[in-house]
């Protein structure tokens, strides 16, 4: 993707770009250089909303209600507009540019979690799922409506690291991995402080304050994340298509073969994060059945977080993996790893023994995510980028609900240990797909 560079008026808190490959500070210090210094807390914070969203609005209706199941119900319609919604915003990003649906995204999900807020203080308390039609709705749009800043952050690193070209190639692949890496741990890491954040303002101080601050982190972050100057390096479709872009060329026409082959390149890693998402929902609620025998059921949130700060750590650490080890071995070996890990998931009787296992399980986690995504960018369409990654993040939602929803009938039939066999099947999931993925790019980009 040929991509034009930011004139020193657009980027005002960027220095001057060194040279790609520059190593001074380390990797991780290149990133500010090539976005700019304001763009990593915005990027960071402006995600934080949607964090909040799913946990926030199953914590205010199970108050205002009384009622698990509306609670439940108003949570998973969050879950399944975010799915559907996500794609979407993306799809009109790479056409209309990321700026003007962001913003436009940032308004009509802030009157849409208001709504929420309005429509659980306005149904009658009791498990009358009947009377919850108007706050489900106002949880669906909600969850549609909600700005997708991970996945389009990671189109404008894609971009950014692009401008070097061809004869810094390694170095960009560099700084992308970098990026990439740093994007999943900001990822790990809002996923965990979002739920403690909505359980601590939930219960010292109002249920619907999660709400209401979500609301405003929305209406002011995400402007600010649309109106950075690092939008003008992912221009709409129109304009980024250029007629010797090797992309572009190969996006007009060719063989039906090959656009079957492009096609099957873009689905398996979207795949790949329905299966990663069940792996998530899958290991919730076995740990949710897990910890109830052996403490209290809400330990599930604390031995859940345990997973997710190392799969963080490890995500920061793919920046410095060789260049020797691909993309496509990395996905095959991190996918095993974790079938190996997941399957200790069944041994734990005690919490300290089930921490131990979670803490080695999130190893491989983070550094899957990283690759899946890296992939998914280099396989998609230039001018379908967005919408490939919205349909990734909205992969891991959907995911999440189907691999919850098993496993929780698991727990309820046969326990926990059954429970845990959905977090098995997923990364054996991932593993297949993985290697049907390396035999795929292998095919469009023979040695």
């Amino acid at each position: 993707m040929n991509t034009s560079t930011l004139s020193s008026a657009a980027v005002t808190d960027a220095p001057t770009l060194p040279p790609a490959g520059s190593s001074s500070g380390g990797r991780f210090a290149r990133l500010p250089q090539l976005a700019g210094r304001s763009f990593l807390p915005i990027g960071l914070f402006a995600r934080l909303p949607l964090a909040m969203l799913t946990i926030g609005a199953l914590t205010l209706v199970t108050a205002v209600t009384g009622s698990y199941a509306i609670g439940g119900a108003a949570a998973g319609a969050v879950g399944i507009g975010s799915a559907i919604g996500s794609p979407v915003l993306g799809y009109l990003a790479d056409r209309l540019g990321q700026r003007g649906v962001l913003l436009v995204a940032a308004v009509f999900n802030t009157i849409a979690i208001v709504g929420l807020i309005l429509a659980a203080y306005g149904i009658p308390g009791g498990p009358d799922l009947s009377a919850a039609v108007p706050v489900l709705a106002a949880a669906f749009i909600a969850g549609a409506s909600s700005p997708q800043v991970g996945p389009l952050a990671r189109v404008r690193w894609m971009a950014l690291t692009s401008r070097g070209g061809a004869t810094n190639s390694g170095a960009a692949n560099n700084d992308l991995d970098t990026a990439l890496s740093y994007e999943s741990t900001a990822d790990e890491l809002t996923f965990v402080l979002g739920p403690a954040l909505v359980g601590i303002l939930a219960s010292l101080v109002t249920p619907w304050l999660p709400l209401a601050l979500a609301a405003a982190l929305t209406l002011t972050l995400v402007p600010a994340f649309a109106v950075h100057p690092t939008h003008a390096v992912v221009p709409p479709a129109p304009a980024r298509s250029k007629p010797g872009s090797e992309r572009a060329a190969a996006d007009a026409g060719g063989p039906v073969r090959s656009r079957i082959a492009s096609t099957a390149a873009v689905a398996l890693p979207v795949l790949a994060m329905v299966c990663m998402g069940s792996f998530f929902g899958g290991t919730q609620a076995a740990l949710s059945s897990f910890s109830a025998g052996v403490a209290t059921s809400e330990v599930a949130g604390l031995l859940y977080s345990v997973m997710g700060l190392s799969s963080a750590a490890a995500a920061l650490s793919v920046a410095y993996w060789s260049r020797r080890f691909t993309v496509q071995a990395r996905w095959v070996a991190c996918a095993a790893l974790m079938i190996g890990l997941a399957s200790l998931l069944l041994l734990p009787t005690t919490a300290l023994s089930m921490i131990v296992v979670l803490l080695f399980l999130g190893l491989p986690v983070g550094p899957l995510m990283v690759t899946v995504f890296a992939i998914g960018g280099a396989v998609a369409p230039a001018a379908k980028l967005g919408t490939v990654m919205t349909a990734l993040a909205s992969g891991i939602v959907a995911g999440q609900a189907l691999g919850s929803s098993v496993a929780g009938r698991l727990a309820e039939d046969h326990g926990s240990t059954a429970a845990f066999l959905v977090s098995v099947c997923a990364a054996a999931g991932l593993f297949l797909l993985g290697a049907a993925a390396a035999a795929v790019i292998r095919r469009r980009n023979p040695a």
